[in-house]
């Protein structure tokens, strides 16, 4: 485990601590800015309030400080994953099973990078993705990375 994932498995912990879940950590540099924007959600599928971003911002606030994993100064950013959250996760893609979806690839697939499309879940651990051009299936190492497209 290098020490992203070790960062992110500390950080999902900490913010379940408090009844939330991790969707998303990410650490956006700008020069020398850095920010780690961390996208939550709520374990019982409840909308994210500000105070629960609050909550987990002081949670995190405190582990940060004395577990100081981030060389240098940081801003720390807790957001609602909101309805255009990412997909990162196989459970993520089988969890929203009929939603609509934009998936990013890595490299081509069929010719094409990106897809627009309604999620079908997995099958043999591979993302199922459907649109009017046909039905995709992918294996989650080819998804550079993925949304949920909210219909109105």
């Amino acid at each position: 485990m290098n020490v992203e994932e070790r960062l992110d498995q500390e950080i999902a912990r900490q913010v379940g601590t408090v009844g939330c879940a991790l969707v998303d950590a990410r650490m956006l540099r700008s020069g020398r800015a850095i920010t780690l924007q961390i996208l939550i959600e709520k374990e019982d599928g409840a909308s994210v309030t500000i105070e629960d971003c609050a909550t987990v911002s002081r949670q995190l606030s405190v582990w940060l400080d004395v577990a100081n994993p981030i060389n240098g100064a940081y801003r720390l950013e807790v957001s609602s994953a909101g309805l255009d959250r990412p997909l990162k996760t196989l459970q993520d893609y089988e969890r929203f099973q009929g939603e609509h979806a934009e998936v990013h690839l890595h490299g081509l697939h069929q010719g094409r990078r990106r897809l627009l499309g309604v999620l079908q879940g997995l099958e043999d651990q591979k993302v199922v993705i459907e649109n009017s051009e046909g039905r995709w299936t992918l294996a989650l190492d080819k998804i550079h990375k993925a949304k949920l497209v909210p219909q109105w």
